[in-house]
């Protein structure tokens, strides 16, 4: 089977190096892929969202199977192109990845679907927003509609943060045209937990449970990204948790989008926050997380293929997914200056002689040209998941932060708090 990847971060070299293990595969590509993924697959320079050119190479390779990585090409109909030109691809229809491309749609259908949720406001102007929060509690979340790379989240304290934030998303139009409506929600308290199912549109297979860290610097402070590590499983996230938030959200999320005619076929991750109330959704995404991807593909012993060819045929009830019986977390290390602006074309040192039990996926790295060719380079703001097993979290946090501490490049950042902080502030 020659197989398409989509995508070039550390969830794709997460998910390249586990493709890649299966017997099912005979060559494996990645669009664009990146330094790492080019060591267990064939990078082709073609972007995400390149939806037509990605088509063209899949019909020119005779590929037999497109998977997607990031939430970008599904958000825009990459699906529905190729499904339409009769090839096999894996991911949510334009229709079904509204439930990560559009935060209204989605508050909109956990409402109608009763499914437990923040409650909530939808404004697309900064006079009725600014209107709004003068009567309401404060802390607020405020969000973008649309896609913002895991960053269009403000959680505003009181009302002075409330206003600038509204500046932010109306006047300087920080967010562009996934700014221009938001969701203004009430702040809920708790631990978050990730949630993550493969679903044929009407049976789903939850996966383990994870946490992710979406903070910049130690505990949970500073501004959101798109993760700086996380951990599996969480040991907040109680076999009796579970069994509610697969009947309260997984099961009326599936059966949902069914009736509103657009069947979720794919991977469905769910934001939770547990709190006193019981779970709640903070967010879906319509693809696996990242960096939760990492530590959950580490522990799985299933052939992911096998997973995605019962989507397929609609078996996915007869399939069982195997565990390592430990815990595996993932650190990510990063650009200095990220979120915000950082440098590229550092040179990654200290990545030969990396211990046992111990993945270090790439995300932001290419190979280096002129007097760096041959070496590694920084090429992103999170630029490594540094993924380590362990029997308990405090192996797996002394084996990952062990192996941080060898892999150097100038303004290198990473939190050193993975695995304990236990966030209970999240919007």
């Amino acid at each position: 089977m020659k197989v398409l990847l989509v995508g070039g971060g550390g969830r794709e070299h997460a998910l390249a190096w586990k493709i890649a293990q299966s017997p099912k595969v005979t060559k494996l590509f990645c669009a664009p892929g990146n330094a790492g993924i080019s060591q267990v697959a064939e990078c082709v320079p073609i972007a995400a969202e390149a939806v037509h050119e990605l088509l063209q190479f899949a019909k020119d390779q005779k590929i037999d199977l497109t998977v997607v990585g990031p939430e970008q090409p599904l958000v825009i109909g990459i699906v529905d192109t190729f499904r339409q030109q009769g090839l096999r691809i894996f991911g949510p229809t334009q229709g079904a990845a509204r439930l990560e491309g559009s935060k209204v749609f989605t508050k909109r259908f956990l409402e109608k679907y009763r499914i437990p949720t923040a409650s909530y406001g939808i404004f697309d102007t900064y006079e009725a927003a600014l209107s709004s929060i003068q009567k309401d509690n404060f802390p607020l979340v405020m969000k973008a509609d649309g896609l913002a790379a895991g960053k269009g989240v403000l959680i505003c304290q009181d009302f002075g943060e409330g206003k600038e934030a509204l500046e932010v998303f109306f006047r300087k139009r920080a967010f562009g045209a996934a700014g221009k409506r938001i969701v203004i929600e009430e702040f809920l308290k708790g631990e978050e937990v990730s949630y993550i199912a493969f679903s044929d549109g009407e049976h789903f297979l939850p996966l383990a449970s994870s946490k992710d860290h979406k903070r910049i610097f130690d505990n949970d402070q500073g501004l959101n990204t798109g993760g700086m590590g996380a951990f599996s499983p969480t040991p907040a996230f109680t076999p009796d948790l579970e069994k509610r938030v697969i009947e309260t959200v997984i099961r009326p999320t599936i059966q949902g989008m069914k009736d509103e005619g657009t069947p979720f076929e794919g991977i469905l991750y769910v934001g939770l926050m547990l709190t006193k109330e019981g779970p709640k959704v903070l967010e879906f995404n319509v693809r696996m997380g990242d960096p939760e991807t990492q530590p959950l593909l580490v522990r799985m012993k299933t052939d992911i293929i096998e997973i995605i060819e019962k989507v397929f045929t609609r078996r996915l009830h007869e399939q069982v997914v195997e565990w390592e019986a430990k815990t595996s977390l993932c650190i990510v290390m990063a650009s200095g200056g990220y979120p915000g602006k950082y440098e590229k074309g550092h040179v990654i040192e200290g990545l030969d002689g990396i211990q046992q039990d111990v993945f270090v996926f790439h995300a932001g790295t290419e190979w280096g040209i002129g007097d760096k060719k041959g070496k590694i380079v920084t090429n992103g703001g999170r630029v490594l998941g540094v993924t380590a097993l362990g029997d308990d979290l405090e192996e797996a946090r002394k084996k990952g932060y062990k192996a941080v501490s060898q892999i150097h490049w100038p303004h290198v950042h990473y939190r050193r708090d993975i695995g304990r902080s236990q966030s209970n502030e999240k919007g």
